[in-house]
Parts: C-alpha cells; sequence; structure tokens
C-alpha cells in the first residue's frame, strides 16, 4: 500500500513540474505561447510576426515590439510561465511606463485637467 502512495505521489510531482515548465518566447511555437495563460491566438500572433524580425533581447524588448505587452502582462505571462531568453520578468528590466515622453516631446507641458 505505501509504494502505491509513494508511485502516486512521485506522479503527481512530476506532473506538477511539467505543468509550470518554462515557455521561452524565443523558441515557442503557437501552441506552447497560448498554453500560457493569458495569451490568445491574437496575442501569439503578434509575438511571433514580432520575432520574425529577430528575438527579442529582453522583456523590455518584447514590451516595446508587441502592441499589448505592458508591465502589467508581462508579470502575469512570466508567472504564468514565459521566459525571455531565459529569464523570468523583473520589473527592474522593464519597459518605460506607458505614455512616458517619446521622441520629439521633450520640453512640451501635460496638458492640464
Amino acid at each position: 500500500m505505501n509504494l502505491i502512495k509513494i508511485v502516486i505521489a512521485a506522479t503527481l510531482a512530476l506532473a506538477s513540474a511539467l505543468a509550470f515548465a518554462a515557455v521561452d518566447v524565443n523558441k515557442a511555437n503557437q501552441a506552447e505561447l497560448e498554453s500560457i495563460k493569458g495569451i490568445g491566438p491574437a496575442m501569439s500572433g503578434k509575438i511571433l510576426e514580432a520575432r520574425k524580425s529577430g528575438n527579442f533581447k529582453d522583456w523590455s524588448d518584447l514590451a516595446v515590439r508587441v502592441k499589448g505587452i505592458g508591465n502589467a502582462k508581462a508579470g502575469r505571462f512570466s508567472g504564468e510561465g514565459l521566459t525571455v531568453n531565459g529569464s523570468a520578468y523583473s520589473s527592474a528590466a522593464a519597459a518605460p511606463p506607458r505614455g512616458a515622453a517619446k521622441a520629439g516631446s521633450a520640453g512640451k507641458e501635460p496638458a492640464k485637467k
């Protein structure tokens, strides 16, 4: 009876490890990307299209090149197992916040409410 419990525990541990296996954005196919909670056909298509011009260097590069991925989504995707070059998301390496000053907008004052 103890042997059966050990086998069941080992099987569950292995299944858990496989369920949380990392998916690297530079190596994954569409199905692998869509295995990440929150990435559907539209987002995986955007990622694959952007990747055609070259691998993503880091999370910041991914966020800049793929519309719809900001700090919040990067954190969620990373938490679900997505990596960029094997690295999990870190807010220290994040893209500049949306709405940050863009080239050519220096010196402009923000609109008053």
